[in-house]
């Protein structure tokens, strides 16, 4: 696959295809991080498949519903989104979405949001640095989102923890995972149950040109989410719920 744009049966195994200009915008993202990583070190992912496949594909394919309807109103907050995936690659695909870009790192949300700039996207897409765990105590966030999603930053029942204050009632939470099984369901179940939500659906995929098999686990609330969660930094990740 050349570095330019990848062909039709990339667009059809997703299920969506760009506009001209959305497409313009991914290829601008890409040389966006190959200019932010020679500074900031972002991703190693950055030229041919690894780009268009476990990028921009793996961002999205988890979001085939919503693909649907991109131009519906919705907002979503990206959790530890490190370089920017998934959250400026859904941005791009979704117009109709206002998107949060969290992480923690300084010198990353600031290569994000330079990109964010760069992209024409600063109306509808913010970049915050803040721990999750004190994010989803800020009024201005918990509760706040249609979407939450994550991808790559901890185990299933830590990002649970992080995503499901965020979410309006209504809302899900997208858990981006690798490997699954029915042992990590299992956990996944115990840690939702005080946190008053549940496993709504899993979905598997595998990556075109064989770059491996990918699963989305989406949450839901029950009910609102306790006040207590997310528990104070590092917590979580020390002391997982459902162990």
């Amino acid at each position: 696959m050349p570095d330019s744009s990848p062909g039709a049966a990339f667009w059809e195994a997703l299920g969506w295809t760009p506009e001209p200009s959305q497409l313009d915008q991914l290829k601008a993202l890409q040389d966006q991080l190959r200019s932010w990583n020679s500074r900031v070190n972002l991703t190693r992912l950055v030229e041919g498949d690894d780009y268009w496949i476990n990028q921009v594909f793996d961002s999205l394919w988890p979001l085939r519903t919503e693909l649907g309807t991109p131009h519906q109103s919705r907002m979503a907050i990206d959790v530890g989104t490190g370089g920017g995936f998934p959250g400026l690659a859904v941005a791009i695909a979704m117009p109709g979405t206002r998107m949060t870009l969290l992480d923690s790192v300084g010198r990353k949300t600031a290569a994000v949001q330079a990109m964010v700039d760069a992209l024409g996207l600063r109306e509808r897409v913010s970049v915050r640095t803040d721990r999750i765990e004190s994010a989803g105590h800020d009024r201005t966030l918990r509760g706040g989102f249609d979407l939450a999603m994550a991808r790559a930053v901890a185990a299933a029942p830590v990002v649970a923890e992080y995503l499901v204050p965020l979410l309006k009632t209504e809302g899900n939470a997208l858990l981006y995972r690798g490997q699954w099984g029915e042992a990590d369901q299992h956990q996944l179940k115990r840690a939702l149950l005080p946190l008053k939500s549940q496993l709504s659906s899993s979905q598997r995929c595998q990556l075109p040109a064989e770059r491996g098999v990918r699963h989305l686990i989406r949450v839901q609330p029950v009910s609102p989410c306790p006040r207590q969660f997310p528990r104070a930094v590092g917590v979580p990740s020390r002391q997982p719920l459902g162990d």
